[in-house]
């Protein structure tokens, strides 16, 4: 059935067909071994979580590095909620119950799970708060960054450029991101971050609209 509906949602939506190509690359080719290849995080590392959902990709940080420093942004009020309590013994994991983007404010957002999303064409049923960058950054300075992961449900396309106008991005060293395709438009709104993303960063792998991973050139 599932594999019917698959069919079906891209024969109506043609423009899908780079996410559905590339995910069935992502399996055939064990994505997620690259994906979570943490090995060589060092000791200390300042890693950033964007859209931290239950704590399991912040587990993995602490399984390859138990000595990472983690910021864990999280917006959802319920999974906020449940991180706080999870990392309560954990002072170098740091919750945060916001999203950031270009500016203060809120958003909506819809409660499924984790596809909850404030872009997708999902009924919104609750209120989350953001921060601006810049304000973000200001009072945790974090001169160097070590890991980025951002899975956000379509927030990226806020995020990122917000983070590149602040001036952020040159201090990452890697970033894995999950683009997400709502709308063909998305298509065209990636391109223009990628393409100044590799002002500063290169492309180490990719597989579009499910992950990629960019890395700062030395």
């Amino acid at each position: 059935m599932a594999s019917l509906k698959k069919w079906l949602d891209r024969r109506r939506n043609p423009w899908k067909g780079v996410f559905y190509d590339a995910f069935k690359l992502w399996k055939a080719e064990n994505g997620p071994a690259r994906l979570y290849a943490y090995d060589t995080l060092p000791e200390g590392a300042t890693v950033l979580d964007f859209g931290g959902f239950e704590g399991t990709w912040a587990d993995r940080i602490l399984a390859a590095q138990p000595s990472a420093d983690i910021h864990v942004f999280e917006p959802h009020p319920v999974f906020a909620a449940h991180l706080t309590q999870k990392f309560a013994e954990r002072e170098n994991v740091h919750v945060h119950a916001f999203a950031l983007g270009r500016t203060d404010g809120t958003l909506s957002l819809s409660d499924t799970g984790d596809a909850s999303s404030a872009v997708a064409d999902l009924e919104k049923s609750l209120e989350a708060p953001v921060k601006a960058v810049s304000q973000f950054f200001d009072a945790h300075p974090l001169p160097a960054i070590d890991l980025v992961k951002i899975n956000i449900e379509g927030g990226e396309y806020d995020l990122l450029p917000a983070l590149l106008d602040a001036g952020v991005m040159d201090r990452i060293a890697r970033l894995q991101v999950q683009f997400h395709l709502f709308d063909p438009a998305f298509a065209e709104a990636r391109d223009a971050i990628r393409t100044r993303l590799s002002e500063t960063h290169d492309c180490a792998w990719c597989y579009p609209f499910v992950w990629e991973e960019w890395r700062r050139r030395t």
